[in-house]
């Protein structure tokens, strides 16, 4: 929280880019590029990315989605980045409305 004082006040678009998690497009004119992430914080990155390595295997609502995203047939990289995508924008909603994290608040409901 040190490295980004900035979690709570941002919005979750501006958060993503911030930290450099967000996808950018490369297009130009007529010409459709990739989408790629790039810059930011990179101390901020890589230790968000080894909590979502975590979330990955133990989380209720990021283990899902990872799962989710795979079975669409995406990369294995591009999933990983999606993940931390998500895990911020989580961390940003919890720090803005000061409410502790519930578990069971994302997770779809089985029938």
């Amino acid at each position: 929280m040190a490295a980004l004082p900035e979690l709570g006040s941002l919005s979750h678009e501006q958060i993503g880019k911030l930290v450099g998690v967000a996808p950018l497009n490369c297009d130009s004119g007529k010409q459709k590029g990739k989408r790629i992430t790039w810059g930011g914080r990179a101390d901020v990155r890589s230790m968000l990315y080894m909590a979502t390595m975590s979330a990955i295997r133990f989380n209720a609502v990021i283990k899902p989605f990872y799962d989710r995203l795979l079975a669409k047939g995406k990369p294995k990289k591009v999933v990983i980045v999606a993940c931390m995508h998500k895990m911020l924008t989580i961390l940003n909603a919890i720090m803005k409305s000061n409410k502790p994290w519930d578990e069971h608040h994302l997770v779809p409901k089985t029938a």
